[in-house]
């Protein structure tokens, strides 16, 4: 949301100062054509200051003097002027007005031509000998005056010659912003406007705060039977020793490890990237607020002020699952497969609570290893409800506007709509993904695999099983073996392409406590609509 403000403000910014200048110019540019003496089709920037001298000639008015305009090329952006004192047949003849350099100053629509050259008429008390000088009679003007063309020679009607060809004076066109009447404009907009799209991003900013602010205080209000206790960010920041010891971060935010009064550990969630309306709050609050249950994780508190929120859980000492499946650090010990299978157990009773142990359903939509939490024991505990949704119990279809979850737990129903509703055997299929990675200790999905058969795990698991063959898994012994065989059996069921070949988690947690001879083999799992 943040971007989308930022983006509309240098939008705003950019057309403020830029459209206006340029649409200006280009429509003046075509508006009016008129002719006026011996110059046809004078349009912009000429327009007002020329006047029709009578004789058949175009007047520009310039600096308080008068000029006879010879040509205007608009394409070069040149317009050749010649004095009014100037006469044709007159070799005597004298400017009447001074055109050099020194006329124009900084900010003048007008320069002179990079071809011109002065000529100056001085007055003199005697003759002077020399080639640098032309006597003229009379000689009593003093002007100063500039000439376009090729170099001047030295005789006195080749120099009347080249003044009644009048000097080019180049236009400061403002479409290019380089004069200093554009620069002015352009900076009085800067000065004016940035500061009014700043002050209006500001306000679409803390409008949207207050506005989440209030759904979630309406929600607060409409539920007064809540169980956590709402603490104020003062108490936030005591609890935690302000934000000292950071135990973890993802999308959501950071977590941080707290201590209350009476010594309890907590985890506090601080939410960084709330979605529209608070509505990842709202579901967390609202999901678990209400239920407690051995495997899932207990919301012990919470605090909103303005944009701050925080969410306040048991403290889990042992982490997250996925750094005892997927290793990386040496301070994570390996799990034996007794203790990964009770594990698997746990999470499946914790979703199985949440789909029939409450007086709503709960389909929680994200399980995977990174939110299932181990406590001091390693007892798992479901965590994570920012994208739950809660439906009465008889419902069996979910009504959502769109996909939702972490890719390669996600249900294919998700993605397509023709393979049945979205329900809670969602959830079945996301436990399945995780309970055949917590089996063999790997993921799913294989991209350095030699043989293109074990690129996706379960197409392979499947094809060993069907052939008789068992997975061979490290220095496991015979139980070891059976344990994880009985896990990818279950997982396969699990992950079945469509949902209403899934079993419900109460038939998951009979199959995981039952014997893996009893167990049937499950449908080949599939990717696509195409492969069912």
């Amino acid at each position: 949301m943040l971007r989308r403000l930022l983006f509309a403000g240098f939008a705003a910014i950019f057309l403020l100062l830029l459209l206006p200048t340029t649409c200006k110019a280009k429509l003046n540019h075509h508006r009016c054509h008129s002719s006026c003496g011996n110059i046809p089709d004078i349009s912009y920037p000429f327009r007002l200051k020329m006047t029709y001298a009578g004789n058949n000639r175009t007047i520009l008015h310039l600096y308080s003097g008068r000029y006879y305009v010879e040509e205007i090329n608009y394409n070069r952006e040149t317009i050749r002027v010649v004095d009014t004192g100037l006469k044709k047949d007159d070799c005597s003849s004298l400017p009447l007005h001074s055109l050099t350099d020194a006329n124009f100053s900084y900010g003048d629509p007008y320069r002179l031509s990079y071809e011109t050259s002065d000529v100056n008429f001085v007055d003199c008390e005697a003759p002077i000998n020399s080639s640098l000088y032309i006597d003229m009679a009379p000689c009593s003007l003093v002007v100063g005056f500039s000439t376009t063309g090729q170099k001047i020679d030295n005789s006195l009607p080749d120099i009347h010659n080249r003044l009644l060809y009048g000097t080019d004076l180049r236009w400061c066109n403002c479409v290019h912003l380089f004069c200093t009447p554009c620069v002015l404009a352009v900076a009085a907009k800067i000065f004016f406007g940035v500061p009014c799209v700043l002050i209006f991003l500001i306000y679409k900013w803390k409008r949207r705060s207050l506005s989440m602010y209030c759904a979630i205080e309406e929600f607060i209000q409409t539920h007064n039977n809540l169980k956590p206790i709402r603490y104020s960010y003062s108490n936030i920041k005591k609890m935690t020793k302000g934000f000292a010891e950071k135990s973890g971060e993802g999308g959501y935010g950071s977590v941080y490890k707290g201590k209350l009064k009476s010594g309890h550990l907590v985890a506090v969630k601080m939410l960084a990237n709330s979605k529209a309306n608070g509505q990842d709050f709202i579901n967390e609050v609202a999901t678990i607020g209400r239920i407690h249950h051995f495997n899932v994780v207990q919301l012990i508190g919470f605090c909103v002020e303005g944009s701050k929120q925080a969410l306040v859980y048991d403290f889990m000492p042992n982490g997250s699952l996925d750094k005892y499946i997927f290793p990386e650090k040496e301070e994570y010990i390996s799990l034996s497969f007794e203790k990964m299978y009770q594990i698997s157990l746990g999470v499946a009773h914790g979703i199985e609570y949440l789909h029939r142990g409450c007086d709503m359903q709960i389909l929680h939509f994200d399980i995977k290893p990174h939110n299932i939490l181990l406590d001091k024991n390693f007892t798992p505990k479901v965590s994570d409800f920012g994208l739950a949704k809660s439906y009465p119990a008889d419902h069996s279809i979910a009504s959502l506007t769109g996909a939702r979850g972490t890719r390669g737990y996600m249900a294919p129903e998700l993605f397509y709509k023709n393979i049945g509703g979205v329900s809670y055997k969602a959830d079945v299929y996301s436990f399945g993904m995780l309970l055949m990675e917590m089996a063999v200790r790997r993921r799913n999905l294989n991209v350095f695999a030699e043989h293109s058969s074990q690129i996706y795990f379960p197409f392979w698991a499947y094809d060993q099983f069907n052939e008789g063959k068992d997975i061979e898994i490290g220095d496991a012994t015979e139980e070891e073996q059976k344990l994880a065989k009985k896990m990818v059996l279950v997982a396969l069921w699990c992950i079945q392409f469509k949902p209403s070949e899934r079993p419900s988690m109460h038939k998951v947690i009979e199959m995981l406590e039952g014997k893996v001879d009893q167990l049937q083999m499950p449908p080949k799992p599939s990717l696509t609509p195409q492969e069912v």
